[in-house]
């Protein structure tokens, strides 16, 4: 590893589903710039998808988006890594309700960088990872209230 990529930190991934007859505000792509113009995340990856009643699913053009007032999404235009393939999107739709949408975001850490390049040049290595759900955070929150 060199130049660039000695500093590459994790790598993640979002799903997130609009169901059918939900309104898509844009309330948090101002937020989702933020985090990219703080470098805290770098967006390598950014798609739309609409399933269809039938279970059909296309690809929503980012110009569709922006069109209907997504403005803020014209910064991300071209975000295309390729680490998004097509066994990725059918993964993707398989949890979706028909009639829903997706945004599907594959973004780097930006911030966890150079903390992950020194434990990798001390030897660490990553060994496992994963994400609380917050239902459970909050459960577990509400539980030990409960307690006091």
């Amino acid at each position: 590893m060199s130049g660039e990529s000695d500093e590459t930190g994790p790598i993640d991934y979002l799903v997130v589903e609009f169901p059918a007859g939900s309104r898509m505000t844009g309330e948090g792509l101002p937020m989702l710039v933020g985090l990219v113009d703080q470098g805290i995340i770098r967006i390598l990856d950014l798609m739309f998808i609409r399933k269809n009643k039938d279970g059909t699913v296309e690809g929503v053009e980012l110009t569709e988006l922006t069109r209907n007032g997504g403005d803020a999404l014209a910064v991300f235009e071209g975000a295309s890594s390729g680490l998004l393939g097509e066994d990725d999107i059918a993964e993707a739709s398989a949890v979706l309700e028909p009639g829903s949408a997706a945004g599907i975001i594959i973004y780097e850490n930006v911030w966890a960088g150079p903390f992950a390049a020194a434990l990798r040049r001390s030897g660490g290595r990553l060994v496992a990872n994963g994400r609380i759900p917050i239902q459970e955070v909050l459960a577990s929150l509400d539980a030990a209230e409960s307690t006091v």
